[in-house]
């Protein structure tokens, strides 16, 4: 069964330090919020309150459901140190059935019984 392509996406997220984003990742994991996230250091050069900054940070790459995209968002916020953190989704156009299948499984809310 073909799943809707436009359900799934990539949220990505920078943040301040390693262990920032490890317990960004592990607390979308723990939640099913997210099937599996990606960590990279990058370097990054932006504007805030009228400076340019060049900084190192960590970018998370998740992958989710997006309808759950507003529960990402808000547990991110939650535990995220910046003021304006970057929470941006994408939507994925195309994908292996199967690893679309997987998100689907992982970001299932766990049933009790």
């Amino acid at each position: 069964m073909t799943q809707n392509l436009n359900r799934y996406g990539v949220v990505l997220v920078t943040a301040a330090s390693k262990a920032e984003a490890e317990a960004i990742a592990q607390t979308l994991i723990q939640a099913r919020l997210a099937a599996c996230v990606s960590l990279m250091p990058i370097q990054s050069v932006y504007t805030w309150q009228g400076k340019v900054h060049q900084e190192e940070e960590w970018q998370l790459m998740i992958k989710t459901d997006l309808n759950q995209f507003a529960d990402v968002e808000a547990k991110i916020r939650e535990i995220h140190s910046y003021e304006v953190p970057e929470i941006i989704a994408l939507p994925i156009l195309a994908g292996s059935q199967p690893y679309l299948n997987w998100i689907a499984e992982q970001t299932q809310p766990v049933k009790e019984g």
